[in-house]
């Protein structure tokens, strides 16, 4: 059998862990020593039955080998989201690629701050050929842009100084789908870091926004409970083939 067969696991929630006072839905997915933890939450937790209300949306993720050896690359992370959820972004300023080009992270957030709908942080792995491997990390930043066929997209945001120098910017549209309990996806293609040597190991976000546009207060991220529970699907693609994908189910009390 190749190396590079498609491989897929699926694993469903494993535990509940409560981290800054955030109740996160966890799943573990493995496929040979590949290891992806995965954690999703939101607050408040109770929300009305019948109408949306703002939330704010936590996750993060963690890639290892379990065999001591370096981790496979990350391609694509692909998200899909509950269908009781809303993306509003009426009267929020778009930014642009183009003036976040060659910016740093403090630059960036300086040059479209009221266009940012989220932050996180990350950390890749530097493996050269013949050298030790090093660490890199990185704040990530959201930012709405434009819409792009009808739908509401972010452009994320990071800046590695090591090895060299680079801004790291990556459109997601966040589509409407029809999938089931799910009615929006999004698919991130993780940017070559350091030439290729560059292996991403987690990372973490905080998406949510909430402003005033002609005396009404909006919030960017808004959600629904009339079921008990809100859910999500991540799946993420490896360059060398592996894929993995799993549900995470967060409860929720519906008022």
């Amino acid at each position: 059998m190749r190396k590079n067969v498609l491989r897929t696991a699926i694993l469903t929630v494993v535990a509940l862990l409560l981290m800054g006072g955030v109740a996160l839905a966890t799943i573990i997915l493995r496929a040979g020593p590949v290891e992806v933890v995965a954690e999703g939450g939101f607050t408040p937790t109770t929300l009305p039955k019948h109408e949306t209300a703002p939330i704010t949306l936590h996750g993060e993720g963690h890639i290892a080998s379990t065999d001591g050896g370096l981790a496979p690359i990350l391609k694509t992370l692909t998200v899909w989201y509950d269908k009781h959820g809303a993306v509003v972004t009426k009267g929020l300023p778009y930014c642009t690629k183009g003036k976040l080009m060659a910016t740093t992270s403090a630059t960036a957030r300086k040059v479209c701050g009221s266009s940012i709908v989220g932050e996180g942080y990350g950390t890749a792995l530097i493996a050269f050929p013949e050298q030790r491997p090093f660490k890199a990390s990185s704040p990530i930043t959201i930012f709405n842009a434009a819409p792009h066929n009808g739908n509401p997209t972010v452009l994320a945001h990071a800046y590695l100084s090591v090895p060299a120098p680079t801004t790291y910017i990556v459109p997601v549209e966040i589509q409407k789908v029809h999938a089931g309990p799910f009615g929006f996806r999004t698919e991130a293609k993780i940017p070559k870091i350091a030439g290729g040597a560059g292996i991403p190991l987690e990372g973490r976000l905080t998406i949510g926004k909430r402003w005033t546009f002609k005396g009404k207060k909006l919030s960017y991220a808004n959600a629904s409970c009339p079921a008990g529970k809100l859910q999500a699907k991540v799946e993420t693609e490896f360059t060398e083939g592996t894929k993995l994908n799993g549900i995470i189910i967060k409860h929720c009390k519906g008022a």
